[in-house]
């Protein structure tokens, strides 16, 4: 069923939420740009790209499980208030250094790893925050305009930073960045949420057990995390390696880098609002089969490109796969998953999004020093095909685990 992607925005605690982060957003895509073209302009390596994206996401795999517990334990709310917070500040101190001059690469790797950590606790806690603000009949809306705003800046802040660095330099960008979570801890000091019962009372390591156990005896959880961990590990790199292709390959310097990272924002835009529409899972399984298969197709096609327009044609198809999957799957656990276990789930969602991404991005800076970008980025291209056939093989016990246990009420098709 097909309907208004724009339907939880209707209910007043989600629109609050979303114009906070999208606002947030912009700033945060602005300072990736910067930063990623402040370390490419101060080395001209990349392996110490991918060793800033490694970095950046490591703490994810260390710590995201810790976020999970968060989520489950305490008001969501304050949480995200608190990690909001020491976020402004991590972008505060880049801007200071960068715009007195006294910017290192050490310095880009320290607060990077400060940021990761940041974002280990705050991502489960966003996932799940997110059921908070909406009935679950509207989560798929959510979900998807959730991917839609985070894309929207992809388009923006790329853009509007590509301008900047090139006129102003990076340090502007990370002031900008700064200054747009006092939007975002705005919006949230001015939502009214009805706290949900917490699992307080129980140890962290029981409720640690409990969300590992539940993820590996369920045969859609376990297929999607093993799908999302391939991906992040082999596939979603590509984007650490954008500066090399705009600076090396397509000669365009960072206007060029700003404009390929927006390209990729507006298939990936498409893909969420695609997500957003739905009402149901019906098919949600086989379109993120597709979506993946599709997301690995368009990398090939990118390896093999050295022309700019080519190029940002085909960053589009990029982008529309990764996301439209990646929404996908998203929608797919928290339909299904009970409300008592939703932030443990969705720290394992974040830990094999994000967490794994780093060892990802360190490896493609490897590959890519020795044997070229073009090869790197194809390989990650054929893995996606392959996890994509694997999970679609999955998909018969899916159905039926999801049938013999009730997941969904009565009048609810199965994800086929």
């Amino acid at each position: 069923m097909i309907e208004s992607p724009w339907r939880a925005l209707g209910h007043r605690n989600y629109a609050l939420f979303f114009v906070g982060q999208g606002l947030s957003l912009c700033g945060t895509w602005m300072q990736s740009l910067a930063q990623s073209w402040l370390v490419y302009r101060l080395t001209g390596s990349p392996f110490l790209l991918g060793l800033v994206g490694f970095v950046a996401q490591a703490p994810v795999l260390a710590f995201g499980l810790v976020g999970g517990l968060a989520a489950d334990r305490w008001p969501r709310q304050r949480v995200l208030m608190l990690t909001q917070t020491l976020a402004l500040l991590q972008a505060g101190a880049l801007a200071g250094l960068t715009l007195s001059g006294h910017i290192t690469v050490g310095w880009i790797l320290a607060l990077a790893a400060v940021l990761g950590i940041i974002n280990a606790l705050d991502m489960p806690v966003r996932q799940a925050f997110v059921a908070d603000l909406v009935p679950r009949s509207d989560l798929p809306s959510a979900i998807g305009l959730n991917s839609s705003a985070f894309n929207a800046a992809r388009i923006v802040g790329p853009s509007f930073a590509g301008f900047l660095v090139a006129t102003a330099g990076e340090g502007l960008c990370f002031l900008l960045n700064a200054l747009s979570f006092l939007a975002v801890i705005a919006c949230l000091l001015a939502l009214r949420i009805t706290p949900k019962p917490t699992a307080t009372h129980a140890r962290a390591a029981v409720l640690l057990a409990e969300g590992l156990r539940y993820a590996r005896r369920t045969p859609h959880v376990r297929a999607l995390l093993g799908l999302i961990a391939l991906l992040s590990l082999t596939a979603m790199p590509y984007a650490v390696l954008l500066p090399v292709y705009a600076g090396e390959i397509l000669k365009v310097g960072p206007d060029g880098l700003g404009a390929l990272m927006a390209a990729t924002g507006i298939g990936a835009l498409a893909g969420a609002l695609q997500i957003a529409r739905r009402r149901t899972v019906r098919g949600l399984g086989t379109s993120i089969a597709k979506a993946a298969a599709f997301f690995g197709f368009s990398l090939l096609a990118l390896a093999a490109s050295t022309t700019f327009w080519i190029s940002l044609a085909v960053l589009v198809a990029v982008g529309y796969g990764m996301i439209n999957g990646m929404a996908g799957a998203n929608t797919l656990l928290q339909s299904l998953v009970p409300d008592n276990l939703r932030g443990r789930v969705m720290s394992l969602y974040t830990l094999v999004f994000l967490g794994v991404a780093p060892i990802g991005s360190l490896l493609a800076g490897a590959v890519a020093a020795r044997f070229g970008t073009p090869l790197t980025v194809a390989l990650g291209g054929l893995t996606a095909i392959a996890g994509a056939a694997t999970f679609w093989r999955a998909l018969p016990g899916i159905r039926q685990h999801v049938r013999e246990h009730n997941l969904l009420p009565p009048e609810e098709p199965v994800a086929q």
